[in-house]
């Protein structure tokens, strides 16, 4: 099993078990993330906030920190605003916003693949607040054009919230265009970014967004380490109120061992970015898609953009198999499927629905998303896995 810089170590949460190709779900904490947080559980446990020298180091390393997550995306360390998971930066990013807007029933924009933290915050925005919601549709490939955007562009807009990367299909959203178009009518632009911060370069700067959501075990980090970035000047209704850490916008003593975590895991991702790693994913990733298409011949589709997506997602459906029944019968591979269970009966995915595929292609989903220690030998093993569980019966 293939490492970082081609260290040939696996990790030892991998080691002897299936092939894990379920990234997008969550990744295994890196040991060396793992070693940075350490002393920050035992050693040095002072509050950053106080006056005395117990607090000197994990002042400085949360400090640290935060420059080194503001780093991987192009921002300013005090942009950044540490948060316990990436869905309650999305709730921050847009309860927040709506609140602070001051307008008696926001005009909210969103689109149909989003994540659930986000539908459901706005849902929730409509419900307590009196905003106004408006979901914009996707294409076959499952992105927004920025003409539908430019449609429901409205005065009383005061933020739209699209994604960078969807989850199940890894398509890449025009995040740049449609936050220019977002911010010709005056309103902010939120991106949760979730899926793309780590395995793509991002650049707050360039896309031109006003919020962006960092999710710390979608890159290798442990869970409960997330932040969000707030772009200097713009103002949010706190998530939590107290003792104004986090530039008041989200109270409470800081947790500096996962921020340490965060900040190392983005340190490390800006180092895999530089050396050529998206480009190195997508190699196994294509190699995994030929060899399904050249061992189940015409039952092979892939779902969601060829190009315009994240470097180590595959989502593909074979006909003739459920996905949760391929994954059952390939039992030397973990990966996941869209669809959802309900008293044991599968419903189609949200998303691939929401991209106009009929039941039975979304049913036949399978996400097979790849990760830092997937190596050729395990794209290997799972093509053949994949290819004798969808082999007639």
């Amino acid at each position: 099993m293939t490492g970082p810089g081609g260290d040939l170590t696996p990790h030892p949460g991998l080691a002897g078990g299936p092939v894990y190709l379920d990234h997008n779900a969550t990744t295994p904490v890196d040991p060396r993330v793992a070693r940075a947080m350490a002393p920050y559980l035992t050693d040095f446990f002072g509050n950053p906030s106080s006056g005395h020298p117990y607090a000197d180091t994990p002042r400085r390393a949360l400090a640290e920190a935060r420059a080194q997550v503001a780093g991987l995306i192009g921002a300013g360390p005090g942009e950044i605003v540490f948060t316990a998971s990436g869905s309650e930066a999305d709730l921050l990013a847009l309860r927040g916003a709506a609140l602070a807007s001051g307008h008696p029933h926001p005009h909210v924009i969103t689109q149909a693949t989003e994540h659930p933290a986000v539908l459901e915050t706005v849902r929730a925005l409509a419900r307590l607040h009196g905003a106004r919601v408006t979901v914009l549709p996707v294409g076959r490939e499952g992105l927004v054009e920025p003409a539908a955007l430019a449609a429901a562009l409205t005065e009383d807009t005061v933020l739209v919230s699209v994604m960078a990367a969807n989850n199940e299909t890894g398509a890449l959203q025009p995040v740049a265009e449609l936050a220019a178009l977002t911010h010709e009518s005056g309103a902010l632009f939120h991106c949760d970014a979730a899926q793309a911060v780590g395995k793509i370069p991002l650049d707050v700067r360039a896309l031109g967004v006003d919020l962006l959501t960092v999710v710390g075990h979608k890159m290798y980090a442990p869970k409960g380490a997330a932040a969000l970035y707030v772009r200097d000047g713009v103002r949010l209704e706190p998530v939590v109120y107290g003792g104004g850490q986090e530039h008041g916008l989200r109270a409470g003593t800081e947790n500096v061992a996962l921020a340490v975590a965060l900040g190392t895991a983005a340190r490390l991702a800006a180092a895999e970015l530089a050396d050529g790693a998206p480009a190195r994913i997508a190699a196994l990733r294509d190699d995994l898609h030929r060899r399904l298409t050249d061992g189940l011949p015409g039952r092979v589709h892939l779902n969601g953009p060829d190009r315009q997506r994240l470097p180590n997602t595959l989502n593909v459906s074979v006909d003739g198999v459920l996905g949760h029944e391929l994954l059952a019968a390939a039992d030397r591979i973990a990966a996941s499927t869209g669809s959802a269970c309900h008293s044991g009966t599968h419903t189609p995915s949200p998303v691939l629905t929401a991209m106009g595929l009929a039941p039975s292609r979304a049913l036949g989903a399978v996400r097979l998303s790849l990760g830092r220690w997937t190596g050729p030998g395990d794209i290997e093993t799972a093509a053949t896995a994949l290819i004798r569980a969808a082999a007639p019966r």
